[in-house]
């Protein structure tokens, strides 16, 4: 017994020191550059600061481009509510069907859902279809874009969600009249709330940190997103390595309290589905 504890208390250490090495002394890097100069942060050093420039770098960054960055977080939160909420509604609706509902075409829908988890997106053509449509260079495509991108991950969770739900609450729920869709949303939906929080903290950090689809989908500076404002302090004429940082670490800032707040529920929703389904 007293074998086993030492044992696991070097595990646990272990896994404390690997934790600190892979995720605190990157963040402590990119808060030491975002306090320097910008002479100091060109040489990534990580030293400390001879010359604290914290508040000066965040107030640089907060007006540079006349207020981008507010701009493009009022983006960025548009993004990402709109087509996480796409997600979840279109996800647990199919996710459902395709657990209770044996079909013959079930099969040929999960294909093109594993097909949308291998598959790259092509870019080109997309682009013209967002042209043929007129959605190219807008919020609304891009939104659709997001949906469509992050809706093969959520199916499949909700699916295995839904196998851990007993049949018997849908027989009872018929048999007391409920038709189809009182039954679901009222019977199945408030049942998937573990599952919901997940695919929420989960495509909401994917979405909010995605920096290639609003460069090609959604370009403009008045279409900016978060990520899409690294490229004002770093280009070919230009660089300021303090305020990059210090722009990093902003937009670190809200999928980091994502995750510390959400961290039971994401991994409850994960594995929800493990044992049965």
């Amino acid at each position: 017994m007293r074998r086993q504890r030492v044992q696991s208390w070097i595990v646990g250490g272990l896994a404390i020191l690997v934790s600190v090495v892979v995720f605190l002394v990157p963040f402590a890097f990119v808060v030491l550059q975002a306090s320097k100069t910008a002479t100091e942060a060109s040489d990534r050093a990580f030293t400390l600061p001879t010359d604290w420039q914290f508040v000066q770098n965040f107030v640089a960054v907060w007006q540079a481009s006349d207020g981008l960055l507010l701009r493009a977080f009022i983006n960025s939160a548009i993004l990402t509510v709109a087509s996480v909420a796409i997600m979840v509604v279109v996800a647990a609706m199919v996710g459902y069907v395709l657990q209770r509902k044996a079909s013959r075409l079930g099969p040929v829908v999960e294909f093109f859902i594993l097909a949308g988890l291998i598959v790259p997106p092509a870019v080109v053509p997309t682009i013209w279809m967002l042209q043929g449509l007129g959605l190219f260079r807008t919020m609304p495509g891009m939104i659709l874009i997001e949906a469509t991108f992050g809706l093969s991950f959520s199916i499949l969770l909700f699916r295995a969600f839904v196998g851990t739900i007993p049949r018997e609450l849908d027989e009872a729920a018929i048999i007391d009249g409920a038709g189809p869709i009182r039954l679901f949303f009222s019977v199945i939906v408030p049942l998937l709330r573990p599952v919901m929080v997940t695919v929420i903290v989960v495509q909401a950090v994917a979405v909010f940190n995605d920096f290639a689809n609003p460069l090609y989908f959604l370009p403009g500076s008045e279409n900016a997103t978060v990520q899409t404002t690294l490229y004002q302090f770093q280009g070919q004429n230009v660089s300021y390595p303090n305020l990059l940082f210090m722009d990093m670490l902003l937009i670190t800032i809200p999928p980091l309290v994502a995750f510390i707040f959400f961290n039971r529920q994401i991994v409850a929703g994960l594995t929800s589905g493990a044992v049965k389904g």
